[in-house]
C-alpha cells in the first residue's frame, strides 16, 4: 500500500485512514521518531501493560551490573 501525505505550514502530517486502521492507531497515541538515513521511522510508544512479560525466560547470567563500570 502506497499512500502519501503533505506536510502543512504548521509542520503537521495527517496519517491516512487506511494506515491508522491497519495499525490500530488512535487519537492521542504517542509516537517516537527515529532518524534513519534520509528518512524517519514512526514507532508507537507501547503502553506499560503491553510490556508485561516481554523478558519472560531471559537468562540473567552474565548480566552487567554497575559494579563493573568505570
Amino acid at each position: 500500500m502506497t499512500t502519501t501525505a503533505t506536510l502543512s505550514s504548521k509542520f503537521q502530517i495527517s496519517i491516512p485512514k487506511a494506515i491508522r486502521d491497519e495499525q490500530h492507531w488512535s487519537a492521542g497515541q504517542e509516537f517516537v521518531f527515529v532518524p534513519k538515513a534520509t528518512g524517519v521511522l514512526l514507532i508507537p510508544v507501547p503502553e506499560l501493560a503491553q510490556l508485561a512479560g516481554i523478558a519472560k525466560g531471559a537468562n540473567p547470567a552474565n548480566y552487567r551490573d554497575r559494579q563493573d563500570r568505570y
